[in-house]
């Protein structure tokens, strides 16, 4: 039950950022480098009721655009990093002293300071957050006894490759320090990136595959909080209402828009009062998914329990791992709780500087 609220509020607040990011980028593409926020709002709005009808429309439509979509993103940013590899030794880099060279060591988590490790660790539980997607419409899935799950695998194993990939390739093109002094909460960082190694036109694909990342995004994160809606309201933990399928396009339509609305409902007054708010927002969500990835993590062992001692495989696949992940990520819970709780650890703070 409370894993519930947090899945539908973690997605409540995340959806207006995700599309604010769809919109900007969308203005990007038509070179507006300093949109006003009112042209942002707007797009944002357009683009979340847009979404929001889709994933109420169907499944089947949302998964083809789903699948043209990702395959475009992926394959844009793949290339992309590896020229950005490629070309980060060159005198042209802007990084500390034209590129450095990448190392296994940046991903080395013994070279960190476990504060540093812990706060990084809390935003990259968002970052890599919605991989379960798939799982929360197993019962809309083709092969829905095994697809869901080899699909929650196999879309954790592209995402870390991707991630990975072009976050070695942007520090060796910027190097650590002009990276972090001139791109800190900049999300045009990639459009940057993509104008100083391909040039125009070609940079605009680099423009288009973040747009539609995170227009692929928005759409994935109304999906699944609408399916947790439609769960909750059939274990009254939710007004009944809320699980209200739609007879012609058999999706929980009630449940869908009212994501929607209340996504509007917040960002909107969260973008005009204050961008600060809506970037500490993005923050606060790694607590709601470390909780309840967390608490998932004991219920696996939990559900399991009968049959952890019947073999080897259960008893570390189905109880030490998820166990050990329940753990660490509580771990990171407490952490970033004690970090964040100084309040010159916000946005607002560190703009004020």
């Amino acid at each position: 039950w409370v894993c519930g609220w947090a899945v539908t509020i973690t997605g409540i607040l995340v959806i207006g950022s995700l599309a604010d990011t769809a919109a900007v980028y969308t203005l990007l593409l038509f070179d507006v480098d300093e949109p006003s926020k009112a042209a942002v709002v707007l797009i944002t709005v357009f683009l979340i009721v847009s979404m929001t009808a889709i994933t109420v429309i169907g499944t089947e439509l949302g998964a083809r655009m789903q699948q043209v979509m990702v395959t475009f993103q992926i394959g844009t940013l793949v290339v992309f990093a590896i020229i950005l590899l490629v070309k980060a030794g060159g005198a042209d880099a802007p990084g500390d002293g034209g590129g450095i060279t990448p190392e296994l060591s940046w991903i080395n988590p013994f070279d960190v300071p476990f504060e540093a490790l812990a706060v990084g660790l809390l935003g990259s539980i968002f970052i890599y957050w919605g991989w379960e997607s798939a799982v929360t419409v197993n019962e809309e899935t083709r092969d829905s006894a095994s697809a869901p799950g080899k699909a929650a695998v196999l879309s954790t194993a592209i995402l870390l490759g991707t991630f990975l990939l072009v976050a070695f390739a942007l520090q060796a093109w910027f190097g650590a320090t002009t990276l972090g002094d001139t791109y800190n909460d900049d999300i045009s960082v990639l459009a940057d990136a993509g104008t100083g190694v391909l040039g125009e036109p070609w940079d605009k694909f680099v423009v288009l595959a973040v747009l539609t990342s995170a227009l692929a995004a928005t759409q994935t994160t109304i999906l699944p909080a609408s399916r947790t809606s439609l769960s909750m309201a059939s274990r009254r933990a939710f007004p009944k209402v809320m699980g209200s399928v739609h007879p012609k396009f058999q999706t929980p339509w009630v449940g869908t828009i009212a994501i929607g609305v209340l996504a509007l409902t917040y960002y909107i007054p969260a973008k005009l009062i204050s961008e600060n708010f809506l970037f500490d927002t993005i923050t606060a969500l790694g607590f709601g998914i470390a909780f309840y990835y967390a608490m998932t993590g004991f219920a696996c062992v939990y559900f399991y329990r009968k049959q952890l001692t019947k073999s080897a495989y259960n008893f570390f696949v189905l109880g030490v791992g998820p166990a050990i992940g329940g753990i660490i990520l509580m771990l990171i819970f407490y952490k970033a709780i004690l970090e964040y709780g100084d309040a010159s650890q916000s946005y607002y703070a560190f703009d004020a500087e």
